[in-house]
């Protein structure tokens, strides 16, 4: 029975410690990554606008459900194995800038996705992603930060995108 107490107690004092350096962190953050894609930006703008056929070549996606538009603008939702994720596309100047946001206030993150895609050489772009996120649950922006990082997300994206295009891309 001591045991189990000191072992109650150990696991509680590690999740108040998590949530008061959690509380401690800034509720918001940018994070940047970039690759270098073997296509075109043109290809690549086609890729990352065509939000109903992400799932064919994203594979944390497991399908996208189209909605309504939102103030003109494309708004989908993603699920994956996190959940449904509401998005919306709040600037778009093909082939070479989007701003992706997310449209769902009643998640513990939030923020949006600017995509800058630039020609690299005959036939390949890079494409940088800069993420504006918040985190608004104390737990999870502990392990945003600690855990997972805060650009894991970007990463898979873009080795997925690269993967599309039967290259390796290392972010």
């Amino acid at each position: 029975m001591k045991w189990l107490m000191i072992v109650g107690g150990v696991v509680v004092a590690v999740v108040v410690v998590v949530v008061v350096i959690g509380a401690l962190l800034p509720r918001d953050h940018v994070a940047t990554v970039r690759a270098r894609i073997a296509a075109t930006p043109d290809a690549v703008w086609q890729a990352i606008t065509d939000v109903a056929n992400q799932p064919s070549w994203r594979r944390d996606v497991k399908r996208v459900e189209l909605l309504p538009s939102i103030d003109g603008k494309t708004a989908w939702r993603e699920h994956s194995g996190n959940g449904a994720i509401a998005m919306v596309i709040d600037r778009a100047e093909a082939p070479t800038h989007l701003v992706t946001r997310i449209a769902d206030d009643k998640l513990p993150f939030g923020g949006t996705w600017d995509y800058v895609i630039a020609p690299e050489g005959s036939g390949a772009s890079v494409v940088t992603i800069t993420e504006h996120g918040s985190v608004y649950n104390p737990l999870f922006r502990f392990m945003s930060r600690f855990v997972f990082g805060h650009t894991a997300t970007m990463d898979a994206y873009l080795r997925s995108l690269g993967n599309k295009f039967s290259a390796n891309v290392t972010t």
